[in-house]
């Protein structure tokens, strides 16, 4: 088969590789599409992988080609979404449902080969399956909707109430999306570029403010008449950003953090004293896994790609690229400003 193999810093290559063979516990996908992954941009454009040579991806689906001798839950043919997750499901975190903080895990496209290619070999219980009525394009994104809706999960989240998602990318988006379903009030979009907050309010976001204008916070401030916002949901990892949070926190808000920083950075006395002052609740968000395994999230979203009330919009898709210019589309990476969505691995070109 071929697949798109790193062997080093800024070396990605469409090269010929063995086709896997499933174990008897695991099956083999024939990927359709994947989405190229945030963290996969370091491991290409930089030194972030594990080991080399590597078969990255993790946002895939495709349709079942091969199952191995002991697999009884799916069959040929059968349309899946992968789950990259490799939990040992024996530690303490996985027997209590928390896969996502289990400290002896693995994981498909970065700890072993994944779905750039045009087959990869995962565990029984590493494959979702999506029935005949969700298109494989909206399956490649079940992976990053089930992070955003796994965000809004950590907090105590209700109807009816106000929240601001900070970060248009596609979590941003998608947990618009969520916070849309799940009945919020009001949803306040905070991105930089005005580009992307057009593609949020095509999301369901009720309000857009560019973080270009130095009073943002201020103007959400107005938004909410002066009380605040009740959920927060700090999808950039920006350290500027991520220090505006409590200011546009209401009392007893929750703050959720779903994006992962890149660089060092500390909060003042004033941040800590509204984080006390408001008694705010503060939480991360790592992940997208529950009990039962994989969990809700992931039933959630089969259900709400089906009925519609999820769906991709203009501006979450930046691309589709064939398999054979995997290099060229982490090469697009390396422009500022050049990607400006999604990017889908198209596995049969």
């Amino acid at each position: 088969m071929f697949a798109g193999v790193v062997h080093n810093k800024l070396d990605i290559r469409y090269e010929e590789v063995e086709t896997p063979v499933p174990k008897d516990d695991e099956v083999l996908v024939k990927v359709r599409y994947t989405g190229i992954c945030g963290s996969d941009v370091p491991r290409v454009n930089g030194d972030a992988c594990h080991f080399y040579p590597i078969i990255l991806g993790h946002e895939f689906s495709g349709e079942i080609s091969a199952v191995g001798e002991n697999v009884e839950s799916v069959k040929v043919g059968d349309r899946v979404a992968g789950i990259p997750l490799v939990p040992c499901m024996e530690c303490e975190d996985c027997t209590r449902g928390d896969y996502s903080l289990c400290k002896h895990y693995s994981f498909i496209g970065s700890r072993r080969n994944g779905s750039f290619a045009e087959y990869v070999a995962v565990p029984e219980s590493n494959v979702f399956p999506i029935g005949d009525d969700v298109d494989f394009r909206d399956a490649a994104l079940f992976e990053p909707s089930t992070v955003a809706i796994h965000g809004i999960m950590r907090t105590d989240f209700v109807p009816g109430r106000t929240v601001a998602v900070l970060g248009c990318g596609l979590i941003g988006l998608l947990t618009i999306e969520w916070a849309k379903i799940l009945g919020a009030k009001e949803i306040i979009a905070v991105n930089r570029s005005r580009e992307k907050l057009k593609v949020a309010l095509d999301a369901g976001a009720t309000a857009a403010v560019s973080t270009l204008d130095s009073d943002y916070p201020d103007r959400i401030s107005d938004l909410t008449d002066g009380r605040g916002v009740d959920y927060i949901f700090d999808a950039t990892g920006n350290e500027n950003m991520i220090a505006a949070d409590f200011r546009i926190a209401a009392n007893k808000a929750w703050v959720c953090m779903i994006g992962t920083p890149k660089h060092e950075f500390s909060f003042s006395v004033q941040d800590w004293e509204l984080l006390n002052r408001k008694e705010l609740m503060v939480t991360g968000s790592w992940m997208s896994y529950s009990k039962p395994f994989p969990g809700k999230e992931w039933e959630m979203t089969k259900e709400n790609f089906r009925n519609g009330k999820l769906s991709v919009k203009d501006g979450f898709i930046d691309r589709i690229m064939g398999l054979s210019d995997i290099a060229k589309a982490f090469e697009l990476y390396r422009r500022p400003g050049e990607v400006k969505g999604k990017i889908l691995i198209d596995s049969s070109k």
